[in-house]
């Protein structure tokens, strides 16, 4: 059972990169594309954490929470930029 559900989650994960890069191609604006890589990030940060759990090595969630940190400061710094004008 656990198996099946692990599946299921990785397959929705790939589905969801799917998505997101469609997204970032098909965006019309800049704000579109910017969030389409901040989600690329967050499923990147699920994918780490799966890939931490089914080998047993939670070293990974350590780096997910560092990558994770830094996905945070570049979004702001992005927004801030973004906020000002081009």
């Amino acid at each position: 059972m656990a198996d099946a559900i692990l599946m299921l989650a990785g397959v929705l994960i790939l589905l969801s990169i799917l998505f997101s890069v469609l997204r970032l191609i098909l965006g019309r604006t800049l704000v579109d594309r910017v969030v389409a890589i901040d989600t690329l990030t967050v499923i990147s940060l699920s994918l780490v954490a799966l890939y931490a759990h089914l080998s047993g090595r939670f070293v990974y969630l350590d780096v997910a929470l560092v990558y994770g940190l830094l996905s945070f400061l570049a979004v702001l710094a992005v927004a801030r930029f973004l906020e000002r004008g081009r």
